[in-house]
C-alpha cells in the first residue's frame, strides 16, 4: 500500500513541476551566469521564462531575475511564494522549505539586446573588439 502512494504522490509531483520554460535554480551546481544565459535562451524560444527556487537557492533567483531586469532584458509578470515539504532520506522526517518562483517576460529591447550581444561576440571572435 506505501508504495502505491508513493508512486501516487510522485506522479503529482512530476506531472505539476515539468514545464518547458522553468528554469530550477541551484545555489551549488551552476555559476549565477549559467542561469543568466538559460533564462535568456527560454525566452528567446517561449517569450517568458518561470525561474524557480527552493530554501537557499531562492537568492540565487532573485539576482538572476535581477541582472535580467536590470540590463532591459526582461518584466517581470509574476512572483508566487509557497513551502513544500520535501522528506529528509537521512533523518526520515518532513521539512519544510520556502519556494519562489518569479515569471520573467521579454521586453520591447529584448532581441535588440540580444542581436547586439551577439554581435559583440563576433566582434571579439574577429580580433576587432
Amino acid at each position: 500500500m506505501e508504495e502505491i502512494t508513493d508512486g501516487v504522490n510522485n506522479i503529482n509531483i512530476s506531472g505539476d513541476s515539468y514545464k518547458k520554460n522553468r528554469v530550477q535554480v541551484s545555489n551549488t551546481k551552476k555559476p549565477l551566469f549559467f542561469y543568466v544565459s538559460l533564462a535568456k535562451r527560454y525566452m528567446q524560444q517561449y517569450d517568458e521564462v518561470e525561474l524557480s527556487a527552493l530554501g537557499m537557492a531562492i537568492s540565487t533567483v532573485v539576482s538572476v531575475a535581477e541582472i535580467l531586469k536590470n540590463n532591459g532584458f526582461a518584466i517581470e509578470k509574476k512572483v508566487m511564494t509557497s513551502t513544500v515539504e520535501i522528506k529528509d532520506e537521512l533523518r526520515g522526517r518532513l521539512i519544510t522549505k520556502a519556494k519562489l518562483e518569479i515569471v520573467l517576460g521579454k521586453t520591447d529591447k529584448f532581441d535588440e539586446l540580444m542581436a547586439a550581444a551577439a554581435e559583440a561576440r563576433g566582434g571579439d571572435d574577429n580580433g576587432q573588439g
